[in-house]
């Protein structure tokens, strides 16, 4: 869905807000909501930017409210659809920015030492803060440097802070397994990222 200015209100002539509404309700057709949505697009794409400070950023977020408008349309009652649209819109970007947040607080974890080297035998240095950028593309790559499973698993235990049980209900396997995958990852990682701290 391209970006453009539109404007807020409707025509002379075309449905309101409200109509086209009832209109995709009962019909399920999504040029229905592809007319309401235009005429606040680029409102929602001014909350967005305004939020999350990132263009490209904004317009995924923008393409994603579309699609969940698509349900939330027919689950909620909605009177003033710029108002709910607002909110819908505001609280889309503070789940973004959580989730960005708990991601970057971990991978912050990781790089110094704080959690994933918990069982390290040596001291890691502090890592100086204009070394902490390099720090996390370095732990990025070696993570994609993982054997499948244990890629899997330490993603979900640490960047999206999954328990062990929730790691086997998604990955199907037993406790045992999880937990080995997560150890050994864990000390692959860190010979990995000391190996490219060595060679800086």
């Amino acid at each position: 869905m391209a970006l453009r200015k539109t404007m807020d209100s409707p025509r002379q002539g075309q449905p309101d807000d409200t109509e086209l509404i009832d209109l995709y309700r009962q019909s399920g057709d999504t040029e229905y909501l592809g007319q309401l949505y235009v005429r606040y697009m680029h409102l929602v794409y001014g909350v967005c930017l305004k939020y999350l400070g990132d263009r490209e950023g904004s317009k995924d977020a923008v393409v994603k409210i579309y699609e969940k408008l698509s349900a939330d349309l027919h689950r909620h009652e909605v009177r003033n659809f710029r108002s709910w649209l607002y909110v819908l819109t505001r609280n889309h970007c503070l789940m973004e920015l959580r989730a960005a947040k708990s991601s970057n607080r971990r991978l912050r974890e990781y790089a110094a030492g704080q959690d994933l080297f918990v069982e390290s035998t040596g001291p890691m240095h502090p890592l100086e803060e204009e070394g902490l950028e390099s720090d996390l593309n370095a732990l990025r790559e070696c993570i994609g440097q993982l054997r499948e499973k244990q890629k899997k698993c330490v993603s979900l235990f640490y960047l999206e802070e999954k328990s062990y049980r929730e790691i086997v209900d998604i990955t199907g396997m037993d406790l045992n397994g999880v937990k080995s995958s997560i150890q050994n990852g864990k000390r692959n990682l860190k010979i990995c990222l000391e190996g490219k701290r060595g060679h800086r």
